[in-house]
């Protein structure tokens, strides 16, 4: 997927979480858009769900809360796996992909004859610069 094929305001909702030094609420994202003509956290939701499906956004699920993803032109997204640490100080989020956790979760899921469509981990603690 590339920026011209994305919507106005996918456009949108994906620049500013680009320029977010920190992950944004759907609430957050529609206050920063509103000189942009959104009016609705419906509009927000609705772009941030096909971003989503682009593989060029991720929900925090432990905070409720958008980033955009850190390797968008990688294919490791489409993995399955996605994996975040996320500060509880600052909240500085960062993302990675580790190819042998992925292999023995797929290990553990098959051996169980359990088909995953996703996986999310989300590691909380204190960054470096907090800690």
């Amino acid at each position: 997927m590339t920026a011209q094929q994305l919507t106005r305001n996918q456009a949108l909702v994906l620049d500013a979480l680009s320029a977010a030094e920190a992950p944004l609420s759907a609430y957050t994202i529609l206050d920063k858009l509103r000189g942009d003509g959104f009016r609705a956290p419906l509009q927000v939701y609705r772009a941030l769900e096909k971003l989503q499906d682009f593989g060029l956004v991720h929900r925090l699920e432990s905070i409720n809360a958008f980033v955009a993803c850190a390797h968008p032109d990688e294919d490791c997204c489409s993995h399955g796996l996605t994996a975040f640490t996320i500060c509880e100080s600052c909240g500085k989020v960062t993302e990675f992909h580790d190819h042998m956790i992925e292999e023995r979760l797929a290990a553990f899921a098959s051996d169980r004859n359990f088909r995953p469509g996703k996986t999310t981990i989300e590691i909380r603690g204190h960054c470096a610069g907090c800690a």
